[in-house]
């Protein structure tokens, strides 16, 4: 059962908004300076994330291919995997 104490205010969902907001890359805060939705800013950040998720999927395979034509010993491949620590 959900109580009053449960509900979320406005001035937490103004706060989180804007927390979220801040978390955009510059483009998109510059499109949201004015006050937008939260089902806007919610879309907008889904989005990005699943740019993020696409960004990241690249790189893997990058670093793959690179790895694959790199000897395992060579001071290229070890400095890589102490990046990857």
């Amino acid at each position: 059962m959900s109580g009053r104490r449960d509900r979320i205010s406005d001035d937490e969902i103004n706060e989180l908004i804007s927390k979220l907001q801040a978390l955009l890359p510059e483009s998109s805060r510059r499109r949201n300076a004015s006050r937008s939705s939260a089902s806007k800013l919610l879309k907008e950040t889904c989005s990005y994330i699943k740019s993020l998720h696409r960004e990241v999927d690249d790189l893997s395979e990058r670093l793959s291919g690179l790895m694959s034509t790199m000897d395992n010993d060579s001071p290229q491949a070890e400095i890589i995997r102490s990046l990857l620590r």
